[in-house]
């Protein structure tokens, strides 16, 4: 029996512990005999309120700067989310043209 993905994060290292799988990655544990609800799916919206999906293409909406270097993400730059996570500031896993991978607040982009 092969063991599904972590539902929250992705994670291929997910282990069976009795009736229930963790993820070890997210700490995250699921029944894998029930049905995932639209409560457990991670959604983002962007600056226009359009609900962001992982594999969506968006640009950047303002100038950001990034954290602990001098780049700075000019407006219009084009991104791909890998993934949305939870989190209180960067939900959107991305990779960004020109500055590589990093996480991005959803507020901040525009679906493209």
């Amino acid at each position: 029996m092969s063991i599904p993905p972590c539902p929250k994060c992705n994670s291929e290292y997910a282990y069976q512990d009795q009736n229930n799988l963790v993820c070890p990655e997210c700490a995250h544990e699921w029944n894998p005999s029930e049905v995932a609800t639209d409560e457990d799916i991670l959604t983002a919206k962007d600056a226009n309120g359009t609900l962001l999906e992982a594999g969506d293409k968006v640009t950047v909406a303002k100038d950001l700067k990034v954290k602990g270097s001098s780049l700075v993400i000019k407006i219009g730059t084009k991104a791909l989310i890998r993934r949305i996570v939870e989190g209180k500031d960067h939900e959107l896993d991305c990779k960004v043209d020109g500055a590589g991978e990093m996480m991005v607040t959803a507020k901040f982009v525009k679906k493209a």
